[in-house]
């Protein structure tokens, strides 16, 4: 097969060029802003718009079923305001909001929020829609900003600004119509980050005239960041700016919608909390038109790593994986933050060594706080187990075998058995080039210390306390070797050290123990010991074998312990 080297220098050169069409975004009068100082310490009102901002970005919008689907899941969540459509636009939101209010499907604790531009027959339609329901918003928007008003509407400052307050004056003419509705109000600028600060101002002014909000009934105003057109502090400052020049601060609740289309969504977000936003609407895992509606699961989880009370349950992170992935037909990536599939899982060599330490302190203390490295979060804290916090491949070393065997088998090495095991995992990693997993790297340990072709085999082991009286033990054992059954007596300190004396004198070798220990694998009645030994081999340079036995009987464990440690050593 041929490849074809591509022309980076014609590629380059257009690059380079290209960046002339763009110019930076200006940034805001605001010497004196006092965001950065700030810090959030509460969530806000979560508003979700998964069923109209992100059904609209979908390729397959919902039907019936997966929206109802997807709003009981917003619920159980703890959401108490949802955006369940455009009910003027659409005929399947329209009946999907009926569904909703007809058939009681709404909690008395939960708002709905429905969406209608600016014009007569959309809000018309929109009141029958809201018709029975016991608490609503009712959001209405226009975009104002300076791109829309030349090249879309064609139309003046004062011009789109009528369009604002003529939409005011239908929705407060028509509240009468919805008696027995608690029914919030809310506008949107839409492109909020492209229009003039002071026209923005004055086009919120003049729709909050109509309404007249007083702080026992406020209106929503949400700024949305309908295109990122700048870094995240730029909205923070437009967001400051804006809560600094509201005539009627204490009457209006300042939403913001950001969208991601720089990647900087959840960023930018942050800020403008900081900055004196009240509420976010967002989606589940950041679904929604181009690159995305601000993520909630991430912004949520960051506040939870702030020790901030994020008011939403995301205990069992993979069912709403599961509800989001039906109803919306599209998968959430493997690095997603929080979420993905590996987002909790190291490769690496040095990150595993560190997880696994900072796993075995927090199990090894009482500590108030999670503190692990490269765990932001605890796993168990959304619901994830800790199979998969380690995973094995070619870039992996000592530390995350040694995880795996411990979490999952309950053999724990001593630290030089891990790099002796390591090595051979790591030539299976680099000789496959593919992931090792658990039952792998057990499978490789059995060979390696348990299921052995050496010249030693136990065949029998006996040990009992010595009729000298001095707390010593006397041992008889068998052991074919090279297939030659031999027997011995021999007498120590314990059944170990008797065993090593007999097999050193009765086959003439030369070393000593110098290290034993021993672990239970499970609780059960039939437990099964592991038992590790390292032996030192004075006439060879002083070199340490391991040697790992594994037995029903704690007693005989440690004896097949030594029998493997000689098997490597010989």
């Amino acid at each position: 097969m041929t490849t074809t080297t591509p022309d980076t220098s014609a590629s380059k050169a257009a690059t380079q060029k290209s960046y002339k069409k763009y110019r930076p975004f200006p940034a805001v009068d605001l010497a004196d802003r006092t965001w950065p100082d700030q810090t959030i310490t509460r969530a806000p009102i979560w508003c979700s718009v998964d069923l109209r901002d992100g059904n609209q970005s979908l390729i397959e919008p919902m039907d019936s079923p997966r929206k109802m689907a997807m709003f009981r899941m917003l619920v159980a969540m703890g959401f108490k305001e949802i955006e369940v459509g455009f009910p003027a636009a659409s005929e399947t939101d329209f009946n999907f909001c009926r569904e909703l209010i007809d058939g009681g499907h709404i909690p008395d604790d939960v708002t709905i929020q429905v969406l209608t531009q600016a014009r007569e027959h959309l809000v018309d339609r929109t009141f029958e829609a809201l018709a029975g329901s016991k608490n609503a918003i009712l959001h209405i928007y226009n975009s104002t900003s300076t791109l829309q008003r030349r090249v879309v509407f064609k139309d003046t400052r004062e011009g789109v600004k009528n369009i604002a307050v003529n939409g005011a004056k239908m929705v407060a003419d028509r509240i009468g119509r919805l008696p027995d509705t608690n029914l919030q109000l809310q506008y949107s600028p839409e492109s909020f980050t492209g229009t003039e600060l002071d026209y923005a101002l004055e086009v919120c002014d003049a729709v909050m005239d109509v309404w007249q909000p007083t702080p026992d009934n406020k209106t929503i105003i949400n700024l949305p960041s309908t295109v990122e057109m700048a870094t995240p502090n730029i909205y923070a400052d437009q967001i400051e700016w804006m809560c600094r020049q509201f005539s009627r601060r204490d009457s209006i609740i300042i939403s913001l919608h950001p969208h991601n289309d720089r990647g900087c969504g959840v960023a930018a977000t942050e800020l403008a909390l900081m900055a004196g936003g009240d509420r976010v609407e967002g989606t589940l895992f950041g679904n929604g038109e181009r690159t995305g509606n601000v993520d909630i699961v991430t912004m949520g989880l960051n506040m939870l790593t702030q020790g901030v009370n994020p008011e939403l349950d995301f205990s069992d992170i993979n069912a709403l994986i599961e509800t989001a992935e039906f109803c919306n037909q599209l998968s959430i990536p493997e690095r997603h933050p929080y979420a993905g599939s590996l987002v909790h899982t190291a490769f690496s060599g040095s990150h595993q060594d560190a997880i696994r330490k900072g796993m075995d302190a927090i199990a090894e203390s009482d500590a108030a706080y999670w503190e692990v490295p490269y765990l932001p979060i605890d796993p168990s804290d959304i619901g994830r187990t800790y199979e998969a916090i380690i995973r094995v491949n070619s870039q992996s070393g000592k530390g995350g075998v040694a995880y795996l065997l411990e979490s999952d088998h309950h053999i724990k090495l001593p630290r030089g058995a891990e790099i002796e095991l390591s090595k051979a995992v790591q030539k299976v990693a680099d000789t496959t080039g593919q992931e090792i997993t658990s039952t792998r790297i057990y499978d490789i340990f059995m060979d390696e210390y348990i299921n052995q072709n050496g010249p030693f085999t136990l065949i029998s082991f006996t040990s009992e306390k010595s009729a000298n009286g001095k707390d010593q033990e006397d041992i008889a054992a068998t052991v074919n070797y090279r297939g030659e059954e031999i027997s011995f007596t021999a007498t120590g300190n314990g059944p170990i050290s008797a065993f090593v004396e007999g097999i050193r004198t009765t086959f003439g070798l030369s070393f000593r123990l110098k290290d034993f220990g021993q672990n239970t694998r499970s609780a059960t009645s039939t437990a099964e010991s592991a038992a590790y030994v390292e032996l030192a081999v004075p006439d060879d340079d002083g070199a340490h074998v391991y040697g790992v036995g594994l037995d029903t009987s704690i007693t005989r464990a440690p004896i097949r312990a030594v029998v493997s440690a000689l098997n490597r050593m010989v």
